[in-house]
């Protein structure tokens, strides 16, 4: 099991009632204290919380992958290489 530290974020803010797909820079906390870096897509309810899937999130376009990836670049974050 990890604990998750998101350090970075970027959204596809929808319409209300409706959830927002989210891409995130992360550090992933084992139980063990190890410790790794990477990124994921992740589902927001319109409450705020967040909607793990397991290791996957259902992404309905390509368009909103390029989307949220190029945004996290203009961001400045989106090009982090990974931490060992």
């Amino acid at each position: 099991m990890a604990h998750v530290n998101v350090i970075k974020e970027t959204r596809k803010f929808n319409q209300l009632g409706i959830w927002d797909l989210a891409f995130q820079y992360c550090e992933y906390i084992y139980d063990d204290g190890t410790s790794e870096y990477g990124y994921r897509f992740i589902w927001i309810t319109p409450e705020g919380k967040l909607q793990p899937a397991r290791g996957q999130a259902r992404i309905l376009s390509i368009s909103d992958i390029l989307n949220l990836v190029s945004q996290s670049l203009q961001e400045g974050w989106g090009n982090i290489q990974n931490k060992k």
